[in-house]
């Protein structure tokens, strides 16, 4: 073993205290093994040492503090690893709470979007009636209309603007008729999930049909 030491005069300690910095022989010595596999002890540690780990030595040559190696790449990446499946751990724990508080079994929660899918589909007949409202009374003035052009009469400005308002209603109960379906549609898939991780938390096993009014491709 070899010992390299750097003598630091009186007056370049003094100029480091000025600047409120503290010698490197007061804090102390490193103890590391260099690019040789020789251990070393100096008041300086080169910054590839570092990465292998080094001892801080009191100024009796005791070791106060043990610097470990540097992680190595693969270990970063386990850790990081670690780190984000613990996260995701937290995250799904807060989550099934959360479903615990609303569901206590899987068929409660079936139950739930039975109750929802029947409002939902309940509106999209009733949105269904209306159009078939609308329409007849599109066909009338439609007819209406045609009757006219036929007998070389003028068609009225207030007609064709019924005839537009009516066909302008129709198209936007049907983009809201589309839109809650694709609701229905999420709305079982959402709930497709919520039983299946009830399945898996509470051990029970549903008994229910998740949706009976589906049939089977």
């Amino acid at each position: 073993m070899h010992k390299r030491l750097t003598v630091i005069s009186a007056t370049a300690s003094a100029f480091l205290l000025s600047l409120g910095m503290t010698p490197q022989a007061e804090a102390g010595m490193y103890r590391y093994t260099d690019d040789e596999g020789q251990i070393v002890i100096s008041n300086t540690i080169p910054q590839p040492a570092t990465k292998r780990g080094y001892d801080i030595l009191n100024s009796n040559g005791r070791v106060v503090e043990v610097i470990p190696p540097a992680p190595t790449e693969d270990e970063i990446s386990a850790r990081e690893a670690e780190k984000q499946r613990q996260a995701e751990l937290a995250v799904q724990r807060e989550k099934d709470a959360q479903l615990l508080k609303r569901f206590s079994h899987p068929d409660q929660a079936i139950r739930a979007m039975h109750r929802k899918l029947d409002e939902l589909r309940g509106l999209i007949q009733l949105k269904r009636g209306n159009i078939s409202v609308i329409s007849s009374q599109l066909d009338n003035e439609q007819s209406r209309a045609a009757n006219m052009e036929r007998s070389g009469q003028k068609i009225p400005d207030a007609t064709l603007e019924k005839i537009r308002r009516l066909e302008s209603q129709i198209r936007d109960i049907e983009r809201e008729i589309s839109w809650q379906t694709q609701e229905t549609d999420a709305l079982i898939r959402s709930f497709e999930v919520d039983v299946k991780r009830l399945e898996k938390v509470t051990g029970e096993t549903r008994t229910l049909e998740l949706d009976p009014d589906q049939t089977p491709d």
